[in-house]
């Protein structure tokens, strides 16, 4: 009767053309560069859910790096912090890649679909085998509602068909030469269930102002607890909830004001803030409540990424991907993410539980009730990798 954790994700990359006429510190850095990217998403959600994968967002953006030459290359490397092109890179993704693929549950692929007339650089060839141990598959995008169908039942493959329909049609044309992806499924149970018989029905605090009824879990246990401060000054707090041994755990942030916007918290997200959360949080004995919740997050990427200076590689004039192929130019066309979350209780479609928000009673065990807006992340442990993230501002 243990609740499960079911989460999905996908990335996708489109490349266009028009016809002529260090383990730890690479994990880091790619653990950075998602967190920019998810606090230029949440400035523009200040209301509204999210669900992110910045590991899967770092590994899309690496993929597509690995093509880059020039102006293009330089300016990936500068946003993203990190040039998988260096010396000794690819072998750390591979390793990250491999640490992540063989934990219980987690399921990672990356997918590149090329078009099959187009001859891609045997150096881009090797590097994506050597970094990413993929191959590219050849596909015939004149027909670009059969390489949609190819597209979805691949990434309906990787996500145990909980995402069958990941573009829709009309999503590709017969420009489309390139399309990188990156799926990533996770399910796990907790590591102390939660009883469905102590389930109550609360309200839940929107960030909009106004209040929804939701189904709040509960469990009393030891919990890895702490507050923090941001550094503007923000008091917050944050709560560990492992799963199923304890090499993956939810990180639950929210701040102790009300009135505190979570794109306050999404700013001062960095890997280092997390390493300092780990290093302070203490075991305290509380009870937890949590709301039952869904989400499904469709995101184009596009005006994050060019927010961070990247615009030149969506312009056919500018963008240089000369690793990738001779034969045509070729400019990026759209970055895509699917994130699939999934809360319910035990003894149903029990996939995923969380929550976070504050409030103390003066009871023998004091009480988090999870009931306004607040921040998710998963984080394996031992690389420190988030795999996945998100803010729940309305249940």
């Amino acid at each position: 009767k243990q609740c499960s954790v079911h989460m999905i994700c996908v990335s996708i990359f489109v490349l266009l053309a028009l016809s002529r006429g260090a383990l730890g510190s690479l994990q880091e850095k790619q653990t950075d560069f998602g967190l920019k990217v998810f606090s230029q998403l949440a400035a523009d959600a200040a209301d509204t859910n999210l669900a992110f994968s910045p590991y899967g967002m770092a590994s899309i953006m690496a993929m597509a790096q690995l093509g880059a030459n020039g102006n293009t290359q330089r300016a990936l490397t500068a946003a993203m912090g990190f040039s998988l092109q260096g010396r000794g890179m690819p072998r750390q993704q591979r390793l990250l890649q491999r640490d992540l693929s063989s934990e219980d549950g987690v399921e990672i692929a990356s997918g590149v679909m090329v078009e099959r007339k187009m001859s891609l650089e045997k150096r881009f060839r090797r590097a994506l085998a050597k970094t990413f141990q993929t191959h590219p598959h050849q596909m015939d995008f004149t027909k670009p509602e059969q390489a949609v169908s190819i597209i979805n039942a691949w990434v309906s493959d990787h996500t145990a068909g909980a995402i069958p329909e990941f573009l829709s049609s009309g999503s590709l044309d017969d420009e489309t030469r390139l399309v990188f992806l990156n799926a990533l499924h996770f399910q796990r149970l907790w590591k102390v269930p939660f009883d469905p018989k102590l389930t109550q029905e609360r309200m839940f605090h929107c960030a909009n102002g106004s209040t929804v009824p939701v189904h709040m879990m509960k469990l009393t246990n030891l919990f890895n607890y702490g507050e923090f401060v941001t550094a503007d000054g923000v008091d917050y707090d944050v709560i560990e909830v492992p799963y199923e041994g304890d090499s993956l755990s939810m990180l639950l942030v929210s701040p102790f004001e009300p009135e505190i916007p979570l794109s306050v918290l999404s700013a001062d997200l960095s890997s280092q803030k997390i390493q300092q959360w780990r290093s302070e949080l203490r075991q305290v004995n509380r009870q937890l409540a949590l709301p039952r919740f869904s989400l499904n997050s469709d995101i184009n990427m596009k005006s994050a990424l060019l927010k961070m200076g990247l615009g030149d590689m969506f312009n056919l004039a500018t963008a240089d991907f000369t690793r990738i192929t001779s034969d045509e130019k070729l400019c990026i066309s759209k970055v895509l993410q699917r994130v699939k979350i999934e809360v319910n209780e035990p003894n149903t479609l029990c996939k995923l539980s969380f929550g976070s928000a504050v409030m103390f009673s003066r009871m023998a065990v004091q009480e988090i009730t999870l009931d306004r807006p607040f921040l998710f992340l998963i984080q394996h442990k031992q690389t420190g990798a988030i795999l996945f993230m998100g803010q729940l501002n309305q249940p």
